[in-house]
């Protein structure tokens, strides 16, 4: 029982959705002004923001144009598709995109590392503007939406959806080139630590 209880906890270190390191977690810091169900939308984004950062930080530049296959985004594309939708998007509960920016060509508009980031980094600042700003009474507006019908509150959700499954995308990409998501490493360079203060003899740690 002693040795399956650790591993359990190590099972659900793996499964929760931020870092072992933590500094962002919304779900204990909380989201200052937001509330509801706005708040918890801005949890995932928040989340989102800080593993795109941290894995679009960890890829090697020259690996920016890498892509699986000639019909799929690079590296550097999907990381600018989630940028667009952030800034696009958004228009539809209130925030308009900025007054510079062209959803054409946008996500093959640069495979510049550094360029990249600060674009991913500033679509993420204006999701949580966005978010911030808008009413909770405009939640369950209606609007014309792929043929049918959706809500703003919809409208939030189907972003969130939309970043997860192409940081998904990400984190497969990553890994074939060989490249430890962030947040794997801290967990896992955590987990060597305690092992290696547990397998030091007594008189080591005197």
């Amino acid at each position: 029982m002693k040795r399956i209880f650790p591993a359990i906890c190590l099972l659900l270190v793996a499964a929760t959705p931020f870092r072992c390191a933590a500094q962002v977690n919304p779900y204990k810091d909380g989201t200052p002004g937001v509330t509801g169900y706005r708040s918890e939308v801005l949890a995932e984004v928040m989340i989102q923001e800080d593993k795109f950062t941290r894995l679009a930080e960890a890829i090697p530049a020259e690996k920016y144009t890498w892509r699986p296959s000639a019909d799929v985004r690079s590296f550097a594309e999907v990381f600018l598709h989630v940028a667009a939708a952030n800034f696009n998007v958004y228009k539809l509960v209130g925030t308009p995109p900025p007054a510079d920016f062209q959803a054409k060509g946008f996500e093959k508009s640069t495979t510049d590392k550094a360029k990249v980031i600060a674009t991913l980094k500033d679509s993420f600042a204006h999701a949580r503007k966005a978010i911030t700003a808008m009413p909770d009474a405009d939640l369950e507006k209606s609007m014309d939406w792929f043929g049918g019908k959706n809500t703003e509150r919809g409208v939030l959700l189907f972003v969130v959806r939309h970043g997860a499954e192409h940081l998904g995308q990400s984190i497969a990409y990553a890994r074939v080139i060989g490249v430890v998501p962030p947040w794997t490493e801290d967990m896992q360079k955590k987990q060597a630590e305690k092992t290696e203060k547990k397998d030091t003899p007594a008189k080591e740690k005197q």
